[in-house]
């Protein structure tokens, strides 16, 4: 590459030289300055229009001792620098440069095709030989600007769909469980965006939707809006990309039927030390959920306060241990509730073998303290969860739960779910999963499931 840079600049130097003996030194200057000028217009011109230019040097003629053409072109380069910076604030990505129309300048057109000569590569003037540049052929007609792109959100879908027998129960039934859609987009240099919408049974909801800024002072991250609450290791997952069907019985019986989701505000930061070598992250969270597990549907605040430790203990094995602490009040129903959780999660996966061969375990505790009507209780759940990947398409995986009930009637509730997964693709898995259940009061049952999830989009299966 800078072989064939050096070579392009020998080209066009060797071009150029008798043309400068010919005009003169300060005629060719100011052709120099004025190619510069109409260079860096039109990168403004493109900036302007939310595309990105190349980012090519400019060519500027060397000092020559003429205080105006030289002053002249030092208020350039400093104006080209600040171009060049602005291209790389709007273009973080080293975006495509757009397709910029052809130069009838008779200088223009020859160092071009000198350069493009140089370079190995076809000439633009084909065979003609008059020294015109010939006019840009327009662009096929079912194309657009090529930063068009970047005003546009990135936008996935999921399904979830699946087959249900129970025992005791003749025949099964199928179940659209969730079909969700997803929307994300950088907003600009500072601020992102991400909306998931919800199609289930009939009824659409907002799972998501909230914009956070990062970067900030401190180290801080600064999300706004409706967004999955940051308990445990699995309560941010989306369902469709859970280990198993449904959330842990402890967080439906603690925090919602599908987990913690609420309005407010959460702020994310690492410590800027490390004890025992590991990375400690906090998350101080403000939201109103109407939870009916939690406040019987209040919308009075819930404050959650985070720490998550992480160690790399080796190449191929990682832990990670999280403590969690929650609570609000129903003021109207005489509650208080809060919610302390420990959870654990160790993780085999050798990098040679990332995508065909992990095991993961994982350990979540949880004590919801309740202050209802003047009595007090103190109700405990947990699970334990394995899942291994044997191969690029197959994954075992089992999980426990036992939970006691929030509050009221003492009821305790386990069940076994043992799941069998198979990635066809990264878009699209199959799982069948047992089920066996009991409660104190409700005896025993069995179900079995089969899952159908797909996806497309960029962000297929996104965990959250």
């Amino acid at each position: 590459m800078h072989f064939r840079a050096r070579t392009v600049v020998f080209v066009i130097a060797c071009w150029l030289l008798p043309a400068t003996q010919a005009l003169g030194q300060v005629p060719s200057r100011i052709d120099s300055l004025n190619r510069a000028l109409t260079t860096l217009s039109g990168r403004i011109d493109s900036l302007e229009a939310g595309l990105c230019p190349a980012d090519t040097p400019l060519a500027m003629p060397a000092p020559s001792g003429d205080r105006h053409t030289d002053s002249l072109a030092v208020k350039l380069q400093s104006l080209n620098r600040r171009v060049t910076a602005l291209r790389a604030t709007r273009c973080p990505g080293g975006a495509p440069a757009p397709a910029q129309p052809a130069d009838t300048s008779d200088d223009l057109a020859a160092i071009r095709a000198a350069a493009a000569q140089a370079a190995g590569q076809p000439s633009s003037q084909g065979n003609d030989t008059s020294g015109k540049a010939k006019p840009a052929e327009p662009a096929p007609s079912g194309g657009g600007p090529r930063g068009a792109n970047l005003l546009n959100p990135e936008i996935s879908a999921t399904g979830d769909v699946r087959l249900v027998a129970q025992e005791g129960v003749r025949g099964f039934r199928g179940v659209a469980r969730e079909f969700e859609l997803a929307f994300q987009s950088a907003l600009d240099p500072y601020s992102n965006t991400k909306i998931f919408l919800t199609f289930e049974q009939d009824e659409v909801g907002v799972e998501e939707g909230y914009i956070y800024w990062t970067g900030l002072p401190g180290r801080v991250r600064l999300d706004v809006g409706k967004f999955r609450q940051q308990i445990g290791d699995l309560n941010r997952w989306h369902l469709h990309a859970l280990p198993e069907t449904e959330y842990p019985l402890v967080y439906q019986r603690y925090l919602g039927t599908e987990g913690l989701a609420g309005t407010g505000l959460s702020l994310y930061t690492t410590l800027p030390f490390s004890l025992g070598g590991a990375t400690h992250e906090i998350w101080l969270q403000g939201t109103t959920t109407g939870s009916d597990s939690l406040l019987l549907g209040s919308s009075e605040p819930v404050w959650l306060a985070r720490l998550q430790n992480f160690w790399q203990l080796s190449r191929t094995t990682y832990a990670q241990i999280g403590v969690t602490g929650l609570g609000g009040n129903n003021d109207d129903a005489d509650l208080r509730s809060r919610v302390a959780g420990l959870d654990f999660r160790l993780t085999y996966r050798p990098p040679e073998m990332g995508t065909r061969r992990d095991i993961t375990f994982r350990a979540e505790g949880y004590r919801l303290h309740s202050d209802f009507l003047g009595a007090t209780t103190n109700r405990y759940g947990t699970f334990l969860d394995l899942q291994a990947r044997t191969s690029q398409r197959w994954v075992l995986g089992a999980r426990y739960d036992w939970v006691e009930a929030p509050r009221g009637v003492e009821n305790t509730e386990w069940r076994i779910t043992p799941n069998l997964t198979w990635w066809e693709s990264e878009f699209v898995f199959l799982r069948v999963e047992g089920e066996h259940r009991h409660t104190d009061l409700g005896g025993s049952s069995n179900l079995l499931t089969l899952q159908a999830v797909w996806a497309m989009g960029p962000h297929k299966h996104e965990t959250y």
